[in-house]
């Protein structure tokens, strides 16, 4: 019961397209869901193609369709701003999570895992695809995981 409330307010809470910050829930909720995690790094407010990236592919109608009902999302972010500051805990979050799936520190980088954390596929920068392409591209490794 604490779990499925805890899951219910983090989506509420979460920003438009149910973006969520905690990878130990997303890992719980793709289980529980039977969905994939789309782990994107980010940096909010300093990094251009982290921008575009959001706003030309993962807030498109295409992709969130998609995720709505097949991928839990979850945002790596590094913003620079002090307006944009994230909690100290968020901070040692998001770093065990660069040190882990982005050890090199690229930006935006963009993972497609499994509900067990593994690795299923990468895109590192901006993609040089349309989002219906970046979409069928994530809907054809989600079908030959189910």
């Amino acid at each position: 019961m604490k779990m499925a409330l805890l899951v219910l307010l983090t989506f509420l809470i979460a920003p438009q397209i149910g973006w969520i910050t905690d990878f130990e829930t997303a890992e719980k909720v793709a289980v529980e869901k039977h969905q994939l995690i789309l782990l994107n790094f980010s940096g909010s407010d300093w990094c251009g193609p982290c921008i575009r990236l959001r706003n030309e592919i993962l807030d498109s109608k295409p992709f969130t369709d998609f995720a709505y009902s097949s991928l839990v999302l979850v945002n790596a972010d590094f913003p620079r701003s002090n307006k944009n500051k994230l909690s100290k805990e968020q901070v040692k979050q998001n770093e065990a999570l660069a040190d882990k799936y982005n050890p090199k520190g690229k930006f935006p980088f963009t993972l497609l895992l499994d509900a067990k954390g593994n690795v299923l596929k990468e895109w590192d920068g901006l993609p040089t695809v349309s989002p219906t392409q970046f979409t069928q591209q994530a809907k054809d490794i989600f079908d030959a995981n189910r």
